[in-house]
């Protein structure tokens, strides 16, 4: 079971208790652990052949709603987000300089819907020292806090390749696209990416269809993806019906990582922008 599906269900309670209403909107805390995944991907530095270090420190700027609506539940949120950053670098077998802190901060800058991910490397001690008082850590790619009685310090220099820029701002599902910004669409079907680069895309058993679906449960023509803003999944008239995010409809809204379900098959919506 992959990290991500872990760390959705470790959330079950919480999302229908505590955070029952917090997550209603379209603050999505799978979404925020995807983002912290590819913040240690894109930052991670080989040490030497048995170990390759990644970020410990991370900080999820929301924009002020957001903010305000999940700040009560930081602590809790931030201990489940640190949980699956552990989990997934043990996947991966990345190592840390010290214990892993995930916090929320409020960027002024950033509109309702819109996050940024920012992390850095701090060894041990730094890392146990309040939040406002941290020491300065070099940002990645770049060198480390030198340990007492640890591997010896990074050189001086960055590696190679350039130099990094200012976080990325990604927009969370339901947001408005950025200015700008182009939305790739695909969707993913046993481990398969199918891109969607046609207003709409059929799904079916049939030849005919854009996508086809061998199985049994699936009519010649189930239903069809109509890319917009939003995008949205239609019924075509199907036997069997579509279920989208565990709920039976004949047309709903998709947002990144919606699940679908025709028959007896997964399929998995996926967008970004860039």
């Amino acid at each position: 079971m992959g990290v991500l599906k872990r760390f959705e269900q470790r959330l079950e309670g919480l999302v229908n208790g505590t955070f029952a209403k917090v997550f209603k909107s379209e603050v999505q805390p799978v979404e925020i652990a995807g983002a912290l995944q590819r913040e240690c991907d894109n930052n991670a530095t080989i040490w030497n052949r048995e170990r390759t270090v990644v970020p410990n420190d991370f900080i999820v700027e929301l924009s002020a709603p957001d903010f305000e609506r999940l700040s009560p539940y930081s602590g809790q949120l931030g201990d489940e987000l640190s949980g699956m950053v552990r989990d997934y670098a043990k996947q991966q077998r990345y190592t840390f300089m010290g214990s892993v802190q995930v916090h929320l901060e409020k960027a002024e800058d950033l509109d309702t819907g819109l996050y940024r991910v920012r992390s850095r490397t701090l060894a041990s001690s730094e890392s146990q020292a309040p939040a406002g008082r941290r020491p300065a850590a070099a940002p990645h790619p770049g060198g480390y806090p030198a340990q007492p009685g640890g591997p010896p310090p990074m050189p001086s220099s960055p590696p190679p390749g350039p130099p990094p820029g200012p976080a990325p701002v990604s927009r969370l599902p339901g947001a408005a696209p950025l200015p700008g910004a182009q939305t790739r669409r695909w969707i993913e079907i046993n481990g398969t990416r199918h891109q969607i680069s046609r207003p709409t895309l059929v799904l079916g058993r049939s030849t005919e269809t854009d996508v086809r679906i061998d199985d049994p449960g699936v009519s010649r023509r189930h239903c069809e993806i109509r890319t917009g803003t939003p995008t949205v999944i239609q019924d075509l008239g199907s036997t069997n019906g579509i279920v989208v995010d565990g709920q039976h409809t004949t047309r709903a809204t998709l947002r990144d990582g919606s699940r679908i379900v025709v028959g007896s098959t997964t399929i998995v919506y996926r967008q970004a922008e860039g």
